[in-house]
Order: C-alpha cells, then structure tokens, then sequence
C-alpha cells in the first residue's frame, strides 16, 4: 500500500480568529469551521471528551491543509510556541510565497517578526522564519528564477 498524500498539519492556537486572520492575510483560504466534540473525537484522539473548535485553512493550489485548533475541553497542558529551531519534535511550517519581502511586509502589521534574517541560498531560495500570532514559528521561501 502506498501513501497517498499529506492531508494536512495541525497548529493548536489561543486565538481563533487572530489565526485564521494571520493566514488569511499569507495567502491560505479558509475551507470551513467547525466544532469537534464528543466521544467518538475522543477515541481518535486519547483525550476523552474534548470540546474543539477548529478552522481548515488550504493553500491557493490546493494540495494543502492547515488545521488550526483552539480547545475548549480539555485544556491545553503545553505550550510549545517560544521553542527555538533545534527543539525536537514538530517546530514550524514552510509556505512558498512570491515576495518575501512583500509577504514580511504584510504580516508585520499582524504582529509578525523576522526570526534571524532574510538570507538568499545560492540562485535558488530567499529564505526566513518569521514568529506569527501567538509565537508560531513559520518559514518563508520565495523561490528565485
């Protein structure tokens, strides 16, 4: 049996709409919101009765998925958000984007700030990571022609 394909990555967040409205201004559309709850959601999850409340962000093209997550029930017990980059375990997502510069420019008036700096890698990525809401770490490549 053969993968088929990456459905998508889970961010657990404070601040519902301060994220949706984060990736909304990166590029990602909103696919739909909903409540996640009960015991069957539980089941998947180890967590028993959890009440979530969770936002479907997909990329322009398509082929990916951002899940956002705020819990309600039960409560969050880590907080994994100020990690610096060498921090085992899953640490940031990566977005190709246009502009760097335009983008950067753009998610400043959100709260966003560069990490390091932008930095090219030979002819063929400008790079960086940015903090978005909430600390989440996030790359940015712009690939060059």
């Amino acid at each position: 049996m053969a993968l088929k394909r990456m459905d998508n990555v889970g961010i657990v967040v404070e601040d519902l709409d301060e994220a949706i409205a984060f990736f909304r201004d990166l590029g990602l559309d909103l696919e739909g919101r909903a409540m996640i709850e009960g015991e069957w959601a539980g089941r998947v999850t180890g967590l028993g009765d959890q009440h979530v409340e969770i936002a479907m962000m997909r990329t322009p093209d398509g082929h990916s998925r951002l899940e956002l997550s705020r819990f309600l029930a039960p409560p969050v017990v880590a907080d994994h958000r100020n990690a610096p980059v060498n921090a085992l375990g899953y640490l940031r997502v990566m977005f190709t984007v246009d502009n760097v510069d335009a983008t950067l420019e753009r998610l400043r008036a959100r709260g966003a700030h560069l990490v390091g700096e932008v930095v090219q890698y030979k002819d063929a990525y400008r790079l960086c990571y940015i903090r978005g809401p909430e600390g989440l770490l996030i790359g940015l490549a712009q690939e060059l022609g």
